[in-house]
């Protein structure tokens, strides 16, 4: 049985961990140079940091998944370095890009674990350099040991804003502010459901006592925020508090980001079913509790097929193996099932608490300026969507993204609307006074992302 796995994060190094112990040796592939996932990010060879100093308090799960990972890549036919550009479920087929070279790698299960990336509401200067997402600046960190500036500024909301906001500060960065659109009170009302999240929870407590106990300035509930300066940097921010007083602060980065959205272009591509999940404010692949799709032969698991963190990601990769291995004919221990799925179902309790706590901020993003840019690699402004809308429904229904696309060019750029998208469809929606999921999502198209044309063709 030819089984394959995309993607060496939490969940493809517990999906790989299981399906070797059944006596497979799968495909493995990952996009980075090595395993671990953007959340375990291993730094390059040359740059040598302790797991404390990089993971902070996730040091421990970290050094057990990289262990786990390396005891694994003997045992597998092991990719790095590889993108899976496209997947074609008629065929069995992965089309991959190596080093400036294409293969097809065949298979007959595959488990898709293309993990997540921050979700961006565009703000007045966001394009300007020096302005990066909350996971490219945790990324410079991890990986070059450097931040992306000296005087920084983080704003958006979730528990990666005070996780880097933390992370950043300990590596003796300084933190001028770190500003959260969500208000305090909403936070307090969903208090009950995060103490189900237990050391989860107290982490996140730590980091945000930490910060303030170190005078780093936090707001919350924060509106009207730009990005002051020229084509030459970053100068400051500026914002209004929950009382509408208007505040500034100079900085010379800025990270920014609004929780996260799923990497699902590959499930797209397979033809997976997707659906609105209002609570997450994501589209999200359809699939069963143990991480089944209704197309054979395709299973999902971690943060790819739903934001649920690093933890749910491991005990979700585990069991959409196990899933893989009973559909295949292997004997599983029930008991192993059962547990992990009932850690899935304890964790998601707690994860709709969180979402709770941290919604993605709507009206924000309802609310972008006119003259804003909106889609960075079409030069798209908001009020130019918002144009375009009114004159298509004067002639005809306008109410879906992608016929949007056709007549603004949406999302047609490198990103392919994963940065844009989000944003877009709420802009869309409320011109066009409709629920954001009736809007509809950006179709996924190949390649998933820019590859050189033409590229040299392994054969199998």
């Amino acid at each position: 049985m030819k089984v394959a796995v995309v993607g060496a994060g939490p969940a493809g190094v517990r999906a790989m961990e299981r399906l070797v112990a059944a006596g497979l040796s799968p495909v493995w592939i990952d996009e980075a140079p090595d395993g671990g996932g953007r959340i375990y990010q291993r730094p390059p060879a040359g740059l040598a940091h302790d797991a404390r100093t990089l993971y902070g308090f996730e040091a421990k799960r970290a050094t057990a998944v990289h262990d786990t990972l390396d005891a694994l890549k003997p045992k597998v036919d092991w990719r790095p370095d590889t993108l899976v550009w496209h997947i074609r479920p008629e065929a069995r087929t992965l089309h991959t890009l190596s080093r400036g070279r294409q293969a097809e790698v065949g298979y007959d299960a595959a488990i898709l674990c293309t993990g997540a990336m921050d979700r961006v509401i565009p703000v007045p200067g966001w394009t300007r350099p020096g302005v990066t997402t909350l996971g490219a600046a945790q990324i410079a960190l991890k990986t070059q040991g450097c931040g992306i500036g000296q005087r920084v500024a983080l704003i958006g909301t979730g528990p990666l804003l005070v996780l880097v906001a933390y992370q950043y500060a300990k590596a003796g960065a300084e933190v001028v502010a770190v500003l959260d659109t969500t208000p305090f009170a909403t936070k307090l009302r969903a208090a009950p459901g995060l103490l189900l999240g237990g050391a989860t929870f107290a982490k996140g407590l730590y980091y945000t006592a930490w910060l303030r106990r170190r005078g780093i300035r936090i707001a919350e509930g924060i509106t009207s925020i730009a990005i002051d300066g020229d084509e030459n940097g970053v100068s400051g921010i500026t914002w209004r508090d929950a009382t509408g007083r208007a505040h500034r602060i100079g900085c010379d980065a800025v990270g920014m980001g609004w929780g996260l959205k799923p990497e699902a272009q590959l499930a797209d591509l397979a033809r997976v079913p997707f659906c609105h999940d209002p609570v997450q404010a994501n589209w999200v692949p359809v699939r069963d509790g143990a991480g089944r799709t209704s197309v054979e032969g395709i299973y999902l698991a971690g943060d790819g097929a739903g934001i649920g963190g690093a933890e749910v990601a491991e005990i979700a990769g585990a069991r959409a193996a196990l899933a893989l291995l009973v559909d295949a004919g292997h004997r599983v221990d029930p008991i192993d099932t059962i547990t992990l799925d009932r850690r899935l179902a304890m964790q998601a309790r707690f994860r709709a608490a969180l979402e709770r706590a941290f919604p993605f901020p709507a009206h924000l993003a309802r609310g972008i300026a006119d003259d804003t840019l909106l889609c960075r690699c079409e030069g798209l402004r908001a009020g130019e969507l918002r144009a375009a809308a009114r004159a298509e429904a004067a002639t005809g229904p306008a109410s879906e993204v992608n016929r949007a696309k056709s007549f603004t060019r949406i999302g047609m750029g490198r990103c392919q609307g994963r940065v844009c998208g989000p944003a877009a469809a709420e802009v869309l929606a409320a011109e066009l006074g409709c629920d954001v999921a009736a809007i509809g999502r950006l179709r996924g198209q190949p390649p998933v992302k820019p590859i050189p044309i033409p590229a040299p063709v392994d054969t199998p």
